[in-house]
C-alpha cells in the first residue's frame, strides 16, 4: 500500500509540473505575439502615416516613392526599436527583398485557402516555433486586407504614368491586380529565443 501511495503521488506531481511547464509555455507564446502585434500596429501606423500624406501631397506617384525609398528605413527602424524582426511579403512582391521565405508562403497559401472558405482577411494570423540554422525562433504572421486606396498602385486599373514608374522603380513587380478585401501579403515577425 505504501509504494502504490508513493506513485500515485508521484504521478500527481508529475501531472502538475506537466500542467504549470504548459501553462508557462502558453503564457509565454501570447505575449510573444503581442509583441508581435505591437510591433506591427507601429510599423503600419508609421507606414501609412507617410503613405497618406505623400498621397495628399502628390498623389500615387509620389506615394510610390515612399514605399520605395522610405518603407525599407522604416521597417528597420521599428525592427531595432522593438528588438526584433518586422517586415511584409507577399505572393506577389513588388520589392523583392521582400519575398517570403518557404514558412512565410506556406503561410500565406494558408491564409488564401482560408479566406476562400469564407474567412475574414483582418482576422487571419499566424504563430509557430520553429529552428532556422540551429536557432530558436518565433514566427508570427498577419494578413494585410487590400484597402480601397492601395488600389491606385495595386488594383487593375493603374494609371499610364504611374504604371511607368512602377516598372522604373520595380522591374520584375508582381504586385497588381488585387480587388479591395483581397489578401494583399502579410506583416511577418521573427524573434529570436
Amino acid at each position: 500500500m505504501f509504494t502504490k501511495m508513493r506513485k500515485t503521488k508521484s504521478s500527481t506531481l508529475l501531472l502538475v509540473a506537466l500542467l504549470t511547464t504548459q501553462a508557462n509555455a502558453s503564457e509565454r507564446i501570447a505575449s510573444l505575439e503581442n509583441q508581435s502585434r505591437d510591433a506591427i500596429k507601429s510599423l503600419a501606423t508609421e507606414l501609412k502615416s507617410e503613405l497618406v500624406a505623400k498621397m495628399k501631397e502628390g498623389g500615387p506617384i509620389a506615394a510610390l516613392k515612399v514605399c520605395n525609398v522610405k518603407a525599407p528605413v522604416i521597417t528597420s527602424s521599428v525592427s531595432l526599436s522593438k528588438n526584433l524582426e518586422v517586415k511584409r511579403t507577399s505572393l506577389k512582391t513588388r520589392n523583392q527583398s521582400n519575398t517570403p521565405d518557404k514558412w512565410e508562403r506556406e503561410i500565406l497559401v494558408s491564409f488564401e485557402k482560408q479566406k476562400l472558405a469564407g474567412a475574414n482577411v483582418s482576422e487571419l494570423d499566424q504563430s509557430s516555433i520553429m529552428n532556422i540554422n540551429g536557432q530558436k525562433y518565433f514566427r508570427y504572421m498577419k494578413a494585410i486586407p487590400t484597402q480601397k486606396p492601395c488600389l491606385a498602385c495595386h488594383g487593375k486599373n493603374i494609371d499610364k504614368a504611374l504604371r511607368e514608374s512602377i516598372a522604373e522603380l520595380y522591374p520584375n513587380d508582381q504586385a497588381t491586380g488585387f480587388d479591395h478585401g483581397d489578401i494583399r501579403g502579410a506583416f511577418t515577425v521573427k524573434i529570436p529565443l
